[in-house]
């Protein structure tokens, strides 16, 4: 977790508070970012959050999240804003994606930040791969922000 407190509806430009959360997660597991598989995205469709979500996530993950080795979604399209709740539902999206063995897709999404390629999961179908790992984030009002790591079982 951290809390940067910048700004009651919006994160820093820089996205510290989602880097250091992810950065925190990954820490806490022992794991490197380039072991994670799926990334359950916050994206609440907002320009101004999803664009620091992109480049928080491509400043902690580097060269595996613009290489289409990691899988990047957004499940929030498809069960709309639960507000207290979202980050329970998408926690639970995260671990049934290392269970299934499927990415979800990321429904409504037209014009997916460039700088991700083929991270993203299509729009019409979800991406069948070995996940290992995959992370959740959660991302709230006020600067409070969660990353939440599963893995499969050994």
């Amino acid at each position: 977790m951290s809390g940067d407190a910048y700004h009651i509806t919006q994160p820093h430009n820089d996205g510290r508070g989602a880097i250091l959360a992810m950065q925190r997660a990954l820490e806490q597991s022992g794991l490197l970012s380039s072991d994670i598989d799926y990334i359950n995205a916050h994206a609440t469709s907002t320009t101004l959050g999803d664009a620091i979500e992109a480049k928080s996530i491509e400043y902690v993950f580097a060269n595996h999240a613009t290489s289409g080795a990691l899988a990047l979604s957004s499940t929030k399209g498809a069960t709309g804003h639960l507000l207290g709740a979202a980050g329970s539902v998408e926690a639970i999206f995260a671990v049934l994606a290392i269970h299934h063995g499927i990415a979800p897709l990321t429904i409504n999404l037209e014009k997916p930040d460039p700088c991700f390629h083929g991270s993203f999961t299509p729009l019409t179908a979800s991406k069948e791969m070995p996940i290992r790992a995959a992370l959740s984030n959660s991302f709230g009002f006020g600067g409070t922000n969660a990353s939440l790591l599963f893995t499969s079982p050994p």
